[in-house]
């Protein structure tokens, strides 16, 4: 009876989640309970999402793939598993276009169409992918690697795991867990850059209203990006053609159920597989490491390198029009759609409750997007 009893204990994930393993960290081999490590940090996330709300469409099943991984024995990541097979759609790059798609068919392009100045802000927040990208060079990381930690900086989860899948897939747990945290954690990080680099005054600066965009203009402009970014750069055409086929669905105005599909149904689908898949690559063995740790605080450094550049370079386009834009929307240049903008919106209340500068953020937000897509090709290009 006692040897039956040990056998069933033993066969339970419960006997090892205690477990200690060998951990190298900052160059000490520790040994640590890395399941037990895992598992608290999984439902810290859970906690984030359910009862803070920061962004629970992309915690929620991200927190869920990371605690289903840690649990000892489940093997859903191993040759076979459900999760192993459902990581095979990031891994050949294919959840990431898809999400793009989704994205142009719920996205308004009208405003970067009625102020084109708004793709420079879009520009200017790619500042944290290449100034990161030097960062990670100088610590030691190759090429390629730097290049996936660099376009964390994009604040573009779909981007960076493409990106990385197709140039650093052994990094693509610890990559993809600090693009979609960051992402997630937007309404946090952002406010107190956007208020250090910006006076009391240009917080308050309230922006005329955009002209109207006509639907010719907002059919036309999908093409004509497709045509001429993947002309010049082949390399972004994955994720520029998908968003703008996405974009151009919606706009076209002919197909109201397919872009209701996309928008709604495809982009949940797509986005809980992409999300427990992500979570899933964060098992402790290769989570609990000096590596990830250097790339969540680079992660950190190019989201807050990003959002600094756009602010700064809003405040120069603020000084050139003497007064008539509001640095705070350089800040939605990163690529969160539509965190980003939500939080400009909300951060520009604060201090003129009577100012409306979301659609105005729209504009370098979407710029963002595809600036971030096109940061990626760049990368590509060089490294792939």
């Amino acid at each position: 009876m006692l040897e039956l009893l040990t056998s069933f204990w033993e066969s339970t994930g419960f006997s090892m989640i205690f477990e200690m393993m060998p951990l190298e960290l900052f160059g000490l081999q520790l040994m640590l309970p890395g399941h037990l490590i895992m598992i608290i940090i999984a439902c810290i996330f859970l906690y984030l999402a359910i009862w803070k709300g920061y962004e629970p469409y992309l915690l929620i099943p991200i927190a869920f793939g990371m605690l289903l991984v840690n649990l000892p024995l489940a093997g859903l990541m191993e040759e076979g598993g459900l999760l192993r097979l459902l990581y095979t759609g990031t891994e050949l790059g294919i959840y990431p276009p898809l999400i793009f798609l989704c994205i142009g068919a719920s996205t308004d392009f009208g405003p970067l169409i009625a102020n084109p100045k708004s793709l420079l802000l879009g520009a200017a927040a790619q500042l944290g992918i290449f100034f990161t990208f030097i960062g990670a060079i100088l610590l030691g990381f190759t090429g390629p690697e730097a290049a996936s930690i660099g376009i964390i900086g994009g604040a573009d989860g779909p981007t960076a795991l493409y990106l990385t899948g197709k140039l650093a897939p052994h990094l693509l747990g610890s990559i993809a867990i600090a693009a979609y945290s960051y992402m997630a954690l937007v309404p946090i990080i952002q406010p107190p850059i956007m208020k250090l680099l910006t006076t009391k005054e240009e917080r308050q600066i309230k922006m005329v209203q955009l002209r109207p965009v006509s639907k010719t203009e907002k059919i036309l402009f999908p093409i004509v990006v497709t045509i001429f970014t993947v002309l010049l750069l082949p390399s972004a055409g994955a994720l520029i053609g998908m968003l703008m086929l996405g974009n151009l669905i919606k706009e076209s105005g002919v197909v109201p159920f397919l872009t209701d599909a996309i928008s709604n149904s495809l982009m949940y689908i797509v986005s809980i597989l992409l999300g427990l898949t992500v979570g899933a690559k964060a098992d402790a063995l290769h989570f609990l490491n000096t590596q990830t740790i250097s790339i969540v605080v680079l992660g950190l450094v190019a989201f807050s390198v990003g959002t600094a550049g756009g602010v700064l370079f809003g405040k120069l386009m603020c000084k050139l029009t003497k007064g008539k834009i509001n640095p705070l929307i350089g800040a939605a240049g990163v690529s969160a759609v539509p965190m980003a903008a939500r939080v400009v919106q909300k951060e520009g209340q604060k201090y003129n409750p009577s100012n409306f500068l979301l659609m105005h953020a729209m504009g370098p937000n979407v710029a963002g997007v595809i600036g971030s897509a096109v940061a990626a090709g760049l990368l590509l290009m060089f490294f792939g």
